[in-house]
């Protein structure tokens, strides 16, 4: 009889526990005396949960919370979208190695299973009940990006997703053009992140060209920051807003571990 994964979190432990053992297997065939590994992520709180693939935007105020962990090559990044009602808007559960790593180029692959939430309102017995619906993607991604200097690069970024259940959309390929322009200083302690981009989307037979523009204000030794991004669509025939912007409060923190 064939095993069949009948709830979303039998996946998410299925997906976690195959990825230790693949982290777990790389770290032993490499010297480990000196190995360093690292857990690091992002707790952000925003008026507008927004995402470049409207099919994945909440449109309402959310929290995001993202985590990092495995050492400089392959880590696991899984990615928790909310509601500020508590009610799960997004899993993400990406896996990703660095192929090139040095101070000039970086290219970074990796893939993710997502999970996306809805609660339609649905008729039971004459009685109006809100249900959760999971619907289910597989995405992969390539981002390599060029390093000027420490402070200014210019990359790519694609992504394909196939959509697992019905409902979905089949294939969405996104692909960017960005620049990431970091550490410029404004005063004292206080410094900001820009990183604009032009990206095309297509979503199975619908497509459309956009621009976004990222701007994070930091101080140093300070864990929290202020960012917010802009979103105008070109030219699409995709059904999305014209214009959506957002600003959230986020804290981040990273520490690094040497396994003995």
């Amino acid at each position: 009889m064939p095993f069949i994964l009948k709830k979303p979190w039998d996946i998410i432990f299925i997906t976690l526990f195959a990825f230790l053992i693949t982290l777990n297997s790389n770290a032993q065939n490499i010297d480990s005396a000196n190995k360093v590994y690292h857990f690091s992520g992002n707790a952000l709180i925003t008026n507008n949960g927004i995402s470049f693939i409207p099919t994945f935007s909440l449109g309402k105020p959310a929290t995001i919370i993202t985590l990092s962990m495995g050492d400089k090559r392959l880590s696991f990044d899984p990615e928790f979208r909310f509601s500020l009602e508590g009610k799960p808007w997004a899993i993400l559960l990406w896996g990703r190695y660095k192929i090139a790593n040095n101070d000039k180029f970086k290219f970074t692959a990796g893939t993710h299973l997502g999970l996306s939430y809805n609660y339609p309102n649905v008729i039971i017995n004459g009685i109006p009940i809100d249900i959760t619906q999971v619907k289910r993607y597989l995405a992969t991604e390539l981002v390599p990006n060029y390093f000027f200097n420490k402070n200014f690069s210019v990359g790519i970024y694609y992504l394909y997703s196939h959509g697992l259940d019905i409902g979905t959309t089949n294939n969405t390929h996104f692909i960017t053009l960005n620049t990431n322009i970091s550490n410029v200083v404004i005063c004292n302690d206080f410094y900001f992140n820009f990183k604009p981009q032009i990206y095309y989307l297509k979503m199975d037979h619908q497509d459309g060209y956009f621009t976004s523009a990222t701007l994070t204000l930091l101080k140093n030794h300070c864990p929290f920051s202020i960012a917010g991004i802009v979103n105008q669509k070109i030219n699409t025939n995709i059904v999305t807003k014209d214009f959506v912007w957002n600003v959230s409060l986020n804290y981040s923190f990273n520490h690094n571990y040497t396994r003995k």
